[in-house]
């Protein structure tokens, strides 16, 4: 390590490489020198020292509390206007990035599987979540979703299979000693402590300086919207607030992955609503990346980059938020992720039309679909059409050229405020639900009224 002066600064005579200085200063020791170095480069005009202790130190919270607190301008380091995220991109010759994190995937489970006695919750798992992105898991009370972010967190081991944190493999390695945090449904805020050193327990348990964990809190605090807030009990905030105080106190350890297990089930729907907002925010602020536990198919689709919607303790369709909506590959994915229309079918031609198949349904109805949607399968296929792609129209109006179109009696209407939603009942049974938005524009059919479902062959997928 870089020797020290009589105050506790490092000697003119042991200046060494920035980049070296930055890999000597790494580590949870890193605190006390590397803030001291910081406050020296600054005070000196050494941007290339600068630079290299902003990128790759991590106390980034504690560089940019440091510059707040001296009145120095964030471009003095590259930042922009949101100052955190930008310390990771300044503007001068960067050093080489030792830690190569961006080339390795945060979180890679092989192969994982969990089992209590005879029950399997999670089942031969192999799963690879990418640096940076926010991805939630998805699916219904016992699929193994919660179960699988538990043995990521370190809470749950894993029967069988591999868990690694980026190159290296956790499987064995207990909680506290992973690079990870987690932020649960019940916030778990310490009730004696107020705010400030609820944030800093984590920093005050690695022995950090007390400015850079000032510094840090002061950051975090920043970021979730809530400075000025350090004397506060927790008994003395909002539902709302209680929740931002609980990812602050994860975030400031700046792990590589922060676990969230439901962390919005305790709020109001309008709250949750403006959260789901600030979570996604935050993650672009900060670049960490998330891993979110919730049966809300709502949630995950506002947050996520990509989703796993599980069930049975496996993975039923991978991908990014519209993929998985617009073109879901099981029966359970379409019923599960938002509403679907799900009618038996049997295929009567394929290429009847370029690129069209076309199937029949009970009633003798025939509808088209895009051919390669359609596997080799002829019979007991299912299609499905999402109710918002639907056109509600009454018998007399013209057919728009290559729609699709199925006829019934409307047997119930449900205002929604924001659409209406009609159920329609064809000649052999079969019943589809529309959405018809609010537009005031046409007249409601009524109940009993025979009117025409449309919607475009590309809008149907086959499961």
């Amino acid at each position: 390590m870089v020797g020290t002066g009589s105050l506790g600064r490092p000697r003119r005579s042991e200046l060494v490489d920035s980049d070296q200085l930055a890999a000597d200063c790494r580590g949870p020791a890193l605190a006390c020198l590397g803030e001291r170095w910081f406050v020296r480069s600054l005070d000196e005009g050494r941007p290339r020292l600068l630079a290299t202790l902003a990128r790759q130190l991590r106390w980034r919270w504690a560089a940019m509390g440091i510059l707040r607190a001296r009145g120095e301008a964030a471009h003095q380091i590259g930042c922009g206007s949101s100052g955190f995220p930008s310390l990771m991109s300044v503007s001068v010759q960067p050093a080489p990035d030792v830690s190569s994190a961006s080339a390795v995937a945060d979180v890679h489970l092989q192969n994982v599987t969990k089992a209590f006695g005879d029950v399997i919750a999670v089942d031969d798992l192999t799963l690879t979540i990418r640096h940076g992105e926010f991805f939630s898991l998805l699916g219904p009370s016992g699929c193994g979703k919660t179960t699988t972010l538990g043995m990521i967190g370190g809470f749950e081991t894993p029967t069988s299979g591999q868990i690694f944190l980026g190159d290296q493999n956790v499987s064995k390695v207990p909680a506290y000693k992973r690079d990870v945090n987690t932020v649960f449904q019940s916030y778990a805020l310490f009730p004696h402590l107020d705010v400030f050193e609820n944030i800093a327990f984590g920093l005050k348990r690695k022995r950090l300086p007390k400015s850079a964990i000032a510094a840090s809190v002061s950051e975090a605090l920043r970021l979730v919207d809530l400075p000025g807030l350090e004397k506060r009990r927790s008994a003395q905030l909002s539902g709302g607030q209680q929740q931002r105080i609980a990812l602050a106190r994860a975030l400031v350890n700046q792990p590589r992955i922060l676990l969230l297990d439901e962390p919005l089930g305790a709020l109001d729907l309008k709250l949750r609503k403006q959260m789901q907002i600030e979570l996604k925010r935050i993650q672009q602020d900060v670049g960490i990346t998330f891993l979110y536990v919730t049966h809300d198919q709502e949630e995950a689709m506002v947050m996520s980059d990509r989703l796993a919607v599980m069930n049975r303790g496996k993975i039923e369709q991978l991908g990014t938020p519209e993929e998985v909506y617009e073109s879901p590959s099981t029966a359970f994915v379409a019923g599960f992720l938002g509403a679907s229309n799900l009618i038996s079918a049997n295929v009567v031609s394929r290429g009847a039309a370029p690129g069209l198949a076309e199937l029949a349904l009970s009633d003798g109805t025939v509808v088209r679909v895009p051919a390669a949607r359609v596997p080799s399968a002829t019979n007991n296929l299912q299609i499905g059409v999402r109710p918002e792609k639907l056109r509600l129209e009454p018998m007399t109006a013209p057919l728009p050229d290559g729609y699709n179109a199925f006829a019934g009696q409307v047997i119930l209407g449900t205002f929604l405020g924001l659409s209406h939603q009609y159920t329609v009942r064809g000649a052999a049974g079969t019943e589809l639900i529309a959405y018809v938005q609010n537009l005031g524009a046409t007249r409601p059919p009524t109940l009993g009224e025979t009117v025409r479902l449309a919607w475009l062959p590309e809008h149907t997928f086959v499961v």
